[in-house]
């Protein structure tokens, strides 16, 4: 197994809860930046990553790294990296996604055509062929310049890592899969707490509340680019990661998860894609508005994207909506709730300044991840002692 550099990118704010992921799977972490996280491993930990990574977009390989302030050091600096250690002659490659932050090169599609081109006559050379019939396994490079220096990674996942492929049906503005399990790994919920998300949508937080309830990867249903790379990661290591994910499912797990929307359909999309996740038997779908929003016993915790208003005539709803929601949490016993909105004024219609908020980036959109911590449960011995008394 030969050792390399992996690249993660998550969402802005997040990194912390993507670092503590990869360290629980056992690898280094390299280098921590904005948005993404870089650690050490084999091609083992390629397929492993991709397949137990919840917060994570893709797993890159990284290629190399130099400094490029013109497009003649941008052509030179790649047509410098070993593309021959990883792109078979028949290989198809190209740039699939050139991002620029503070640096002198900055037009996306001017860096990927160069860097294609770099590749072309770097692998010419190796291969001593004069043109490529690209018929083979797909090598996305993915690339990142910052104040100059570039990051040059090999996409091993392809589609997103959000896309679990159990969200056939959405929600006009659903929340990622990686992002909903970030905000339930940023509050202290476990399997065996009360969730309740009363702006349910097309389910996304429940179900990936229910999927780590259940200890369910959440790449283990779905296939990824570098499955093809059988010159350079034999398939049994794809073969291990799943069989390790399989073993560890627990679908008879005990659990109080449930998801409320006011619309109907909504709810019916919600259990369908639960359905299709396979954990559907794990959660309660209900229509219900935020106005019925109640709960018998304590120590729960609401989760959940509520509307942000995004467009103009759904914004003169939002002070009643919040509102409603603050008059309905402060009814529930010793609960404890967590919202992700862009929306200004939410703590001031809640009525309630949150204990602790954190910047997010969904997108391009800046949101605040608000947070009200209620009461710790008596510790279980305690109890059991004050019962036998």
């Amino acid at each position: 197994m030969r050792k390399m550099e992996l690249i993660a990118p998550c969402h802005f704010g997040l990194e912390a809860v993507l670092r503590r992921e990869i360290t629980d799977l056992g690898y280094e972490i390299s280098e921590v930046e904005d948005g993404r996280i870089t650690f050490l491993g084999d091609e083992e930990a390629v397929c492993r990553a991709n397949i137990f990574l919840r917060t994570a977009e893709r797993v890159l390989i990284k290629v190399g790294s130099f400094h490029a302030e013109t497009f003649e050091e941008l052509f030179q600096g790649t047509k410098a990296l070993e593309w021959e250690n990883y792109i078979p002659a028949d290989g198809k490659f190209w740039v699939a996604k050139a991002a620029s932050v503070k640096s002198k090169l900055f037009s996306p599609s001017d860096i990927q055509s160069i860097m294609k081109k770099a590749m072309v006559e770097r692998l010419k050379g190796v291969y001593k062929v004069s043109w490529f019939p690209e018929t083979g396994a797909p090598f996305p490079v993915r690339v990142f310049l910052k104040k100059d220096e570039v990051t040059v990674g090999l996409d091993t996942t392809g589609e997103s890592l959000h896309k679990r492929g159990y969200r056939k049906l959405t929600a006009k503005a659903p929340i990622a899969e990686n992002l909903a399990a970030a905000l339930i790994m940023l509050t202290p919920w476990k399997a065996d707490r009360i969730l309740v998300d009363p702006f349910c949508g097309s389910g996304t937080i429940p179900i990936e509340a229910a999927m780590m309830a259940a200890n369910m990867a959440p790449g283990m249903n779905r296939e990824f680019t570098a499955e093809e790379w059988g010159h350079f990661i034999d398939r049994k290591c794809w073969y291990r990661a799943s069989d390790e994910a399989q073993d560890l499912v627990d679908l008879d797990v005990k659990t109080d998860i449930q998801g409320y929307d006011i619309d109907a359909e909504m709810v019916n999309i919600a259990r369908e894609n639960a359905k299709l996740a396979g954990v559907d038997h794990l959660i309660h779908f209900q229509r219900r508005p935020v106005a019925e929003l109640s709960h018998p016993k304590k120590y729960g915790f609401l989760i959940t994207n509520p509307p942000y208003g995004e467009r103009l005539e759904d914004k003169k709803d939002l002070p009643a909506l919040y509102r409603t929601l603050g008059e309905r949490y402060a009814q529930l016993d010793d609960w404890s709730m967590y919202l992700i909105t862009s929306y200004e004024n939410a703590q001031q219609d809640i009525g309630r300044k949150a204990d602790k908020n954190r910047k997010i980036y969904n997108g391009m959109m800046k949101t605040y991840f608000y947070q009200y911590q209620g009461a710790k449960p008596p510790k279980r011995a305690k109890q059991e002692g004050q019962a036998k008394r």
